[in-house]
């Protein structure tokens, strides 16, 4: 890059020295000096210098004068003004004639050269900008130039491309090629690449017995030249033979190049009776028609596979035997199966692009489908129809499309599952009975006579196993009772009232580990539609999980607060956490971490399984978030009842 230039202007030779010693030449800055105002716009005209530095009060011709004759001229050169005077005025006047910035003198050198950087990255820009504008300008001409070219094939072009019919895509490219090259035949040959030939697809003035046996090898032909480079292939001159029988003056064959599948045939014209050759604009020409071309036959072979695709998912649709209903994003019916107008009892109802709620004879779906609409997330619910049967049902939005319903007839499993149930409670409870005797046996051997330190042991291992089982039983029938739904009464519930008693349920407990429970009710808490009993349980199982996870002398904190119509609740502690891969399985039944801290603590594995049932029961979600050495939190969330429904 060359030096660049700083031209000073001002009267006073010790302000020329101390810009140069100090400022210009340690930079790199090469300088020109004048000491009246005249002799610096001549220089400035003269040398066109990148910068200049501009005194503001020299006799004769002050700075603003240079300025306003350097307009005058039309001479664009930043300048930076100096001047002893600490002026608004001043400064006003220099800025709107046409200066850059403004320093006081006397001036820091730093504070001179970074003005003096600031005001050339304007100079650099305004070169810049002017070669970007003759630039902007040579390519403006460039490209108007090809768009004329060009609108002769967009309209045919256009059309092409929104062409769906293969068949008519390539007889409306061939004619088009010969109106464009104004040649006297066409062809279009696309290529078998099993045989490596190439046949004619579509063509026009081709005589009919050419065109029926016209096949082309790719390796011993001028066409598959045009394959083989994928570059246009001109021929001009004496008689060329293209086949038996098919004798040309002149031809020209352009390759058509789909993305990713490469080149797929060749777009040819012909001149058989007259010697004209093609041009290069005609090659040009037919290059771009080519292109578009290639793009129409490709769109519409993925059409015709689309639509064989479909017609596949249809029948799918058609003899599957879960229900499936899709909607736009209006929820206007797009697809509903026979299987969904079976279950939902829609008879020969035809519902395509009608509302969605006209398919859904149960408010729990149009629930569904508002719930989507405010979370953005797919939902699962159990849904029941008119005629007893049971569905399970899972609503999911797609982008770009709307919603997909999906609904499986679990009936049979939800019977085998109350079959399931009612043999657990009846089992649990014929077992309670001889375990209760046993336990008692258990507890009058100590009186039939003294026992010794070993048999006295036995006897507590005994009594701990039948506590264990016992309590198993009692878990057992729980859950059983919670899934069946048995006394599962819903009434507005008291949720403070709930959380508190199961507080002072376990306190005892968390006494004797000399652990603080705390508990700080909300001044005030929307009521929930649930059972007590069953709600409660759910607490009594967290706050004691929370107990017996959390080593002496810990805190466990239970907390409860409304959030946007949901009440949510959570029991907080600072024991010994969960893994992070067990995290997904704590509410399994039966799973319980494996641990060395947990070897010693005793349970059924059955309590959050207990409390997970409990809560979805009441269409709530429960979830754990734990980090092993400090701690879990377990969350419940409820949907408030609204006034009008407490």
């Amino acid at each position: 890059m060359a030096q660049e230039s700083v031209l000073i202007i001002d009267d006073n030779p010790e302000t020329h020295r101390m810009l140069v010693d100090l400022v210009l030449e340690p930079n790199g800055y090469r300088h020109l000096a004048a000491n009246d105002g005249a002799e610096g716009l001549r220089l400035a005209l003269q040398e066109r210098p990148n910068l200049i530095i501009l005194d503001m009060q020299m006799p004769d011709m002050s700075g603003l004068d240079v300025l306003k004759a350097m307009r005058q001229q039309d001479l664009s050169i930043p300048t930076i003004v100096a001047t002893v005077l600490e002026s608004v005025d001043v400064a006003v006047q220099a800025f709107r004639a046409g200066a850059c910035d403004y320093i006081i003198k006397p001036f820091d050198p730093q504070d001179m050269l970074e003005a003096i950087q600031r005001a050339l990255v304007i100079s650099r820009s305004r070169v810049v900008q002017d070669q970007l504008t003759q630039q902007l300008v040579e390519a403006n001409e460039k490209l108007q130039r090809q768009l004329q070219e060009l609108n002769a094939i967009y309209t045919i072009g256009r059309s092409v491309t929104s062409l769906l019919d293969l068949d008519q895509v390539l007889n409306r490219v061939v004619e088009a090629a010969v109106y464009l090259a104004k040649a006297g035949e066409g062809l279009l040959l696309l290529l078998d690449r099993d045989s490596n030939e190439l046949y004619l697809r579509a063509a026009k003035d081709v005589g009919e017995e050419v065109a029926r046996n016209l096949r082309l090898r790719v390796d011993d032909s001028i066409a598959g030249r045009a394959i083989q480079s994928g570059r246009p292939v001109h021929v001009t001159g004496a008689e060329t033979k293209i086949a038996t029988g098919y004798l040309v003056q002149s031809l020209l064959y352009l390759p058509l190049r789909v993305p990713d599948r490469g080149v797929i045939g060749v777009l040819g014209v012909t001149n058989r009776h007259v010697q004209q050759s093609f041009s290069e604009r005609d090659i040009y020409l037919l290059s771009a028609l080519a292109s578009y071309a290639a793009i129409a036959i490709e769109n519409a072979r993925l059409f015709e596979a689309v639509e064989v695709e479909r017609a596949k998912l249809e029948a799918i649709l058609r003899e599957a035997q879960e229900v499936v209903i899709v909607t736009d994003e209006v929820d206007r019916v797009l697809l509903c199966n026979a299987a969904a107008h079976i279950a939902l009892g829609l008879g020969d109802i035809t519902l395509f692009g009608q509302p969605a709620w006209a398919a859904f004879p149960t408010r729990a779906l149009r629930e569904m489908f508002t719930e989507v609409k405010e979370t953005g997330q797919p939902v699962r619910r159990e849904v029941g129809i008119k005629d007893k049967r049971a569905f399970n049902a899972q609503l999911t939005p797609i982008e770009g499309v709307g919603h997909v319903l999906v609904m499986q007839d679990i009936t049979y499993l939800k019977e085998l599952d109350r079959v399931k149930s009612e043999f657990v409670a009846t089992v649990s409870h014929d077992i309670r009975t001889p375990l209760t005797n046993i336990l008692g046996y258990v507890e009058l051997l100590a009186r039939a006579g003294p026992l010794n330190k070993e048999q006295q042991g036995y006897i507590l291992r005994v009594r701990d196993s039948m506590e264990s089982v016992t309590e198993l039983i009692g878990d057992l029938l729980d859950m059983g009772r919670i899934e069946a739904g048995f006394d599962l009464e819903m009434t507005p519930c008291n949720l403070t009232q709930i959380i508190g008693a199961a507080v002072e349920n376990n306190r005892l407990l968390a006494k004797e580990k000399r652990q603080d429970l705390h508990w700080e009710p909300p001044e005030t808490l929307s009521l929930v539609r649930g059972n007590m009993r069953v709600l409660g349980q759910a607490m009594d199982n967290l706050i004691g999980n929370a107990i017996k996870y959390t080593h002496e002398k810990g805190n466990i904190s239970v907390s409860a607060e409304e959030e946007k119509g949901y009440i949510v609740v959570r029991v907080a502690d600072n024991g010994i956490g969960i893994p992070p891969a067990d995290q997904p399985r704590i509410f399994d039944r039966f799973y319980r971490v494996e641990s060395e801290e947990t070897a010693d603590i005793s349970g059924t594995g059955l309590g959050l399984a207990i409390v997970k049932t409990a809560i979805e029961k009441h269409n709530g979600r429960v979830w754990v978030e734990s980090k092993p050495g400090e701690g879990s939190v377990f969350c419940f969330v409820l949907p408030a009842l609204s006034p009008e429904g407490a």
